[in-house]
């Protein structure tokens, strides 16, 4: 008996195979249903969890939504200019398509479904359009665009000239006469007067002076350079003296002070860390360029680990860790939460301090954490009045102009979070392409003693003196940063730092009931046209009709399956695609069925009939449809996206197609082939007198 059963399973009959296929067929359909009505089979499967008692639950599955185009679900149309004066002519149109590929880059960090990202360069004007599915907030879209870095390298064009001796009288009798006025509002504060109204009355920041100086509360980490002055005041008192900043003559005020409370538990106050740690990084961990595998990496840790004491620590980081931080002994500074990955913060705030972490895995590799100090942290409300000083740059108008040099954001190669082996404080590592680090070592050396600025966006971020030529491509940007804004802005460059500059000089937002309406309409369209196919073909080829609608009903679960697959941006374009493709389909099976009619009129039996008729369609079906995907290939390779997106819908749509006609209908044809249905043949709109 189990020979038999094999026999069966492994060289079934020729009706056997028939039957494998089917089933095929239905495994298929069943997986189909599951990736298209997701959602419902989860609602079932929690209605009959409960109706249960938990008794019986079924395995859920991943639901998975269509990506609808901008046309389908509204969305923001963006038109930006490409400033190309800056650039040779013969690199303009390369220049472009780096601003393309930035943008590209830049919405797809933000999650932005399928972005449409098209050039247009005819040498005098050249444009940037851009299309957000799903992003119907102007504002919310040209930021996200806007965030992205300019990022230039400038040198200075002159230095800046003196002060003529009767500017610097001027500016030194004005300074006096500020020294004296915050003199006099000292005196009053001294003698009880009142803060808040002295400070409307002479306090001459424009962000607080309307509030009576409150600036909020603040804590080292955001403004250290104002907390040194109060942290050791008590609530209510002021300065004792005059504070001289840059801003000119300072008095602060400490309101308030307290311990921040933790945002994730209000029963617990918000602490910051200071720690050490060693990483290892493996070949498929983030920023890792010589890792070695996953294995190898954790067996390293494993013997670090069990050597590792607080003692040794900062020699072991030295000698085998590969983060930024191994010059410094792994030494991470203070940190707050939000400053590291989250897995690396779920292990070291709960730590105790003094110990050394389990082994923790986060994107960038293996870590060992050892948490050194732990402390609360205080926010300061504070208030203060400024009475302004005038200083030489204002005078003369500031720093000497900055010219731009050859080198840009386009050379840019690699940005990443490294830390200054002096203070341990976090910086922005820059590596240059060959080109740029070919322009680096020219621009040092002809600028040794002088400064070379670093822009971005427009603003200076520092500006270090060069004391020598400096070759390797390497630069460092370095600017008070915490751990948390140096991050960002890596992540900013890494993600792309424009090349050109753009301006925005068109808007438009496609709202989502426009939307609505007009996929409403496509399917109502499509329906109404299924509708009358499938009477047609029943009414026709009456039970082969039958079956190709039944056949056309799984074409459509398979090929809506492989669009939230792929995935596929459906947009009205797309669905034009699909329909088309559902009428190929239909083609098919009547080149089938008209080939089926002449072979039954023939006499031949109806099993021999669905073969032949088959055998003899396929050319057909096969050379228009292979036409067809010849076109939908030149289509996607070479026009635009919304014709690409009709070309990728109509090419998939066809070969389903071509599978549910020669294989789902033949078969189904095949299944009911016998004697019975033979001598009713009126059934396939064939009359054939004297068959009995």
């Amino acid at each position: 008996m189990p020979d038999n059963i094999l026999t069966k399973i492994f060289k079934p009959s020729a009706r056997g195979r028939i039957w494998q296929v089917f089933i095929l067929i239905i495994l298929l359909v069943l997986i189909g249903g599951l990736i298209n009505f997701g959602a419902y089979y989860n609602q079932g499967t929690d209605w009959l969890s409960e109706k249960t008692n938990g008794s019986v639950n079924l395995p859920k599955v991943k639901e998975i939504a269509f990506r609808l185009g901008l046309d389908l679900i509204g969305g923001t149309h963006l038109v930006y200019r490409a400033d190309m004066k800056e650039i040779p002519a013969g690199d303009q149109a390369a220049a472009l398509e780096g601003v393309r590929d930035v943008i590209e880059r830049r919405v797809n960090v933000f999650g932005v479904s399928e972005p449409v990202v098209q050039t247009s360069y005819s040498g005098s004007e050249s444009r940037v359009i851009v299309e957000l599915a799903g992003i119907s907030d102007v504002n919310e879209a040209i930021q996200m665009i806007g965030e992205t870095p300019l990022l230039e390298f400038k040198e200075k064009e002159s230095e800046v000239r003196d002060l003529s001796a009767e500017e610097k009288v001027q500016m030194d009798e004005f300074n006096a006469q500020a020294e004296i006025k915050a003199e006099e509002v000292l005196g009053k504060l001294i003698s009880g007067g009142d803060f808040v109204a002295l400070a409307k009355e002479y306090s001459q920041d424009p962000d607080t002076k309307d509030k009576g100086g409150d600036m909020g509360w603040l804590t080292e980490k955001s403004s250290l350079e104002i907390i040194i002055y109060v942290k050791d005041l008590v609530k209510g008192e002021i300065t004792p003296d005059l504070v001289k900043t840059g801003l000119g003559y300072e008095i602060f005020k400490l309101d308030d002070k307290k311990v921040k409370v933790n945002p994730f538990n209000d029963n617990e106050p918000e602490k910051e860390i200071k720690a050490a740690h060693i990483l290892i990084c493996h070949n498929e961990s983030e920023q890792c360029e010589d890792g070695l595998s996953r294995d190898e990496t954790l067996a390293k840790i494993k013997e670090i680990e069990a050597q590792a004491t607080p003692a040794n620590f900062a020699d072991l980081a030295r000698e085998h860790s590969t983060g930024p931080s191994a010059p410094a002994g792994g030494d991470l500074g203070w940190f707050g939460r939000g400053a590291m990955v989250k897995p690396f913060e779920d292990a070291v705030f709960p730590q105790k301090t003094g110990t050394i972490s389990f082994i923790v895995e986060t994107k960038f590799g293996y870590h060992l954490i050892y948490k050194q100090e732990e402390r609360e942290l205080i926010e300061y409300k504070v208030s203060r009045i400024i009475v302004p000083t005038i200083t030489k740059e204002a005078i003369v108008g500031g720093e000497p102009e900055w010219s731009n040099t050859e080198l840009t954001g386009k050379h840019l190669e690699r940005a990443f979070v490294s830390f200054n082996p002096n203070d341990n404080s976090p910086q922005v590592s820059l590596e240059f392409d060959s080109e740029g680090s070919d322009l680096f070592a020219e621009i040092t050396d002809r600028n040794i003693g002088q400064q070379v600025a670093i822009f971005l966006d427009s603003y200076p971020i520092s500006a270090p003196t060069v004391n020598e030529k400096i070759t390797g491509g390497q630069a460092v940007i370095s600017g008070g940063f915490n751990i948390k804004e140096a991050k960002l802005l890596a992540q900013r460059l890494q993600a792309g730092a424009l090349p050109v500059p753009i301006e925005l000089i068109s808007q438009q937002t496609v709202g989502a009931t426009l939307g609505q309406a007009s996929m409403e309409s496509s399917l109502f369209a499509g329906i109404i046209g299924l509708i009358l196919v499938a009477v047609f073909m029943i009414v026709y080829y009456r039970i082969p009709g039958i079956l190709a609608v039944i056949s056309l009903m799984i074409y459509g679960i398979l090929v809506l399956s492989l669009f939230k697959m792929w995935p596929v941006t459906l947009t009205l374009s797309g669905l034009a695609g699909f329909i088309l493709s559902i009428g190929m389909a239909v083609d098919a099976n009547v080149l089938i069925f008209e080939r089926l009619k002449e072979e039954l009129k023939d006499g031949k039996p109806l099993s021999l009939a669905v073969t032949d008729s088959f055998n003899r369609a396929w050319p057909s079906i096969r050379d228009g449809n292979v036409s067809t995907l010849i076109t939908c290939f030149i289509l996607i390779q070479f026009t635009t996206s919304i014709v690409k997106g009709f070309a990728i819908t109509l090419g998939l749509g066809v070969l389903v197609s071509m599978f549910s006609a020669i294989v789902i209908t033949k078969t189904f044809l095949q299944l009911l082939s016998g004697d019975w249905l033979f001598k009713r043949l009126w059934l396939f709109g064939v009359k054939v007198k004297n068959l009995e």
